[in-house]
C-alpha cells in the first residue's frame, strides 16, 4: 500500500491555529453560552462573569477563525455560531473523555478494596 502524499506545512499550520483557538477555556464557555442562539456582548459578559474586555478579544479571535459571526444593531455587536459543525467537534471530543473517564473509574473500582479482607 502506498503512504499518502505527506501533507503541507500550511495546511498543518492552519490546522493547528484553528484547533489552538478552541483550546482556551474562555472561549469553550462563549460558545456553549451561544448554543441556543445569539447573543449580545453584554449577555455574555454577564454570563461569564469576566470583563467586556476579555470577551471581546476571545469573540474577535474566534470570528477571524471564522468560528462565530457578528452583526451589528446599533450600538450592540451579537455574536452567532457560523458552523454547527464546530459543536459535532465537541460532542466528539467530550464523548471521547466521558469514555476515558467511566473506564478509569472501572478500573478503580475494580481494585477497590472495600469489602475484601
Amino acid at each position: 500500500m502506498p503512504s499518502p502524499p505527506p501533507v503541507p506545512q500550511e495546511v498543518v499550520q492552519q490546522l493547528a491555529e484553528y484547533f489552538g483557538v478552541l483550546g482556551e477555556p474562555m472561549r469553550l464557555r462563549i460558545l456553549n453560552l451561544l448554543r441556543d442562539g445569539e447573543k449580545c456582548v453584554q449577555d455574555l459578559v454577564e454570563a461569564t462573569g469576566t470583563s467586556q474586555a476579555n470577551v471581546s478579544k476571545h469573540l474577535k479571535v474566534m470570528v477571524q477563525a471564522g468560528i462565530l459571526s457578528r452583526r451589528s444593531e446599533g450600538t450592540q455587536a451579537y455574536y452567532s455560531v457560523e458552523d454547527d459543525l464546530i459543536f459535532e467537534l465537541c460532542n466528539l471530543v467530550c464523548d471521547r473523555l466521558a469514555r476515558r473517564i467511566e473506564q478509569q473509574a472501572e478500573n478503580f473500582r475494580a481494585f477497590s478494596f472495600v469489602g475484601k479482607q
